[in-house]
């Protein structure tokens, strides 16, 4: 018997020691497809010293809040953002039931492909589009629908899924901030009921942390079946300005680590870094245009301009795609 309850203890301190150091072997190397420089060192050194509860940057676990932008920031945004994409296929899907859209705008434009007559409509078009294609319908059947669509839709130039074009640097990001006490929220300016179908499978970052722009809803009670109906009027844009007010109202605490990509992350950067304590901004710089696109400050989509030149003064890390990431896609 007393062989037996040494070889048990023996086996227990075994297994606690295995579970006590699995931690600090699982971020030995916590961004694999990083490579080594300043903007990987920066990210590690401010996660070591937030998280290192004898450092005087020690920040406790329940103010550990990043945010993250999606489009353009943990997936490519290019030729347009995905979710345009989703709208012009949603027209087709639709049209040989409306077959006056063959001639009337801007849903001939949308069927044809052609961008240059959609962008001289501006966002009258836009809405007409989205209104059309996003609306009507209630919460749950949307989610089907945009489930559906990703299982069939293929990006034009690298025919995959728009799933799979997640980056996987921003992926291990965000688990090396989950795995380190972190809340990972996204704050997005795309539509909060279309990025919650899918954001958890791509980024581990449940419905309930997903923040974007919003419609109004109704809520319904039909034969002891509620839902909520999608009505054709927005309700919040959360992009530019519009982010921070959406973390106060949604969040409720400002986040100490925030990464973007454009001038509509602004805004959030802003929010995030300009107060005291430690704090972390992070914006990702297309500069690939082999593996991935490069664009910055002309771009038609995900404009990075003024967010750019602020980011020197600021201190936010610049994240060049080219330089900085091993590897774009978990694809490739």
């Amino acid at each position: 018997m007393t062989e037996i309850l040494r070889w048990s203890a023996r086996v227990l301190l075994m297994t606690f020691t295995v579970l006590a150091s699995a931690p600090v072997m699982a971020q030995e190397n916590p961004l694999p497809s990083w490579n080594e420089g300043p903007a990987k060192t920066a990210i590690v050194d401010f996660i070591e010293r937030v998280t290192n509860r004898n450092g005087q940057d020690w920040v406790p676990p329940e103010d550990r809040v990043a945010t993250f932008d999606n489009d353009g920031t943990l997936w490519s945004e290019q030729p347009i953002y995905f979710q345009g994409m989703f709208v012009f296929d949603r027209i087709k899907a639709m049209a040989p039931q409306h077959p006056e859209w063959r001639e009337e705008q801007p849903f001939k434009a949308a069927l044809e492909g052609d961008l240059k007559t959609l962008a001289a409509g501006g966002m009258a078009s836009l809405n007409k589009l989205l209104m059309t294609t996003h609306t009507g319908m209630t919460t749950d059947e949307f989610a089907v629908i945009v489930t559906d669509w990703l299982k069939t839709a293929r990006h034009p130039r690298f025919q995959r899924p728009y799933n799979e074009l997640t980056f996987q640097p921003m992926v291990e990001l965000i688990g090396y901030l989950q795995q380190s006490g972190f809340r990972t929220y996204i704050v997005s300016g795309g539509g909060v009921e279309f990025m919650r179908t899918w954001a958890e499978d791509a980024y581990g970052i449940p419905p309930e942390r997903v923040i974007g722009s919003t419609i109004k809803l109704r809520y319904e009670l039909d034969n002891d079946k509620p839902a909520l109906r999608r009505l054709s009027e927005i309700e919040f844009i959360d992009d530019g300005p519009g982010k921070p007010v959406a973390i106060g109202r949604l969040i409720g605490k400002r986040p100490i680590f925030a990464a973007g990509n454009s001038d509509g992350d602004l805004q959030m950067l802003q929010w995030t870094t300009l107060a005291s304590g430690p704090r972390f901004g992070l914006i990702v710089h297309h500069t690939d245009g082999e593996r991935e696109w490069e664009y910055d400050r002309q771009s038609m989509v995900g404009k990075l301009d003024k967010a750019l030149d602020e980011a020197p003064r600021r201190g936010w890390t610049v994240v060049d795609m080219k330089k900085d990431w091993r590897t774009v896609y978990f694809l490739q």
